[in-house]
């Protein structure tokens, strides 16, 4: 049976507020049902549980190399307040899927559309229109371990 294409985590991005400047990590510990450890949706109260497409967002770095050259608009990973940018995979191939990033197992429930927010924070006008089904999947985390740089992203086929 043919395997489908993996790829690879670039960079992983945690906010520890809803405004600030992300901080960069090499690895983060991720928890089903409360999201990414140290980052702004994550939950830490007893019980308490995120929205299942809040607890990661990735962006692949191909689009990102695409508003740039199509739109002439440059932004970094970090810029568009994605989780994890990745290299080599559709994440937009992984809606309504299982996926696997290293050993953690996660869910792709929708496709991460832009919004006015990201324009505002960004400063930059036709953001939205250029990012349009490009702009990275929201998931949900299914197995609890570690995420890092370098691991691999690849589906899970059942």
């Amino acid at each position: 049976m043919p395997q489908e294409p993996a790829g690879r985590v670039i960079e992983i991005n945690i906010w520890s507020q809803d405004e600030d400047v992300p901080r960069p990590v090499q690895r983060v510990r991720a928890i089903p049902g409360r999201g990414l450890a140290g980052d702004r949706h994550f939950f830490a109260g007893p019980g308490v549980q995120t929205e299942r497409d809040r607890e990661l967002t990735l962006i692949a770095t191909e689009a990102l190399e695409a508003l740039g050259s199509e739109h002439g608009i440059e932004m970094t990973a970090a810029e568009s307040r994605r989780n994890l940018a990745t290299r080599g995979i559709n994440l937009n191939d992984l809606e309504g899927r299982r996926f696997r990033i290293g050993d953690i197992e996660c869910e792709g429930i929708e496709l991460c559309e832009p919004c006015r927010r990201l324009e505002r924070l960004t400063q930059t006008r036709g953001v939205i229109r250029a990012l349009v089904h490009r702009g990275g999947l929201r998931a949900a985390i299914l197995t609890e371990g570690e995420m890092a740089v370098g691991d691999e992203v690849a589906a899970i086929v059942e």
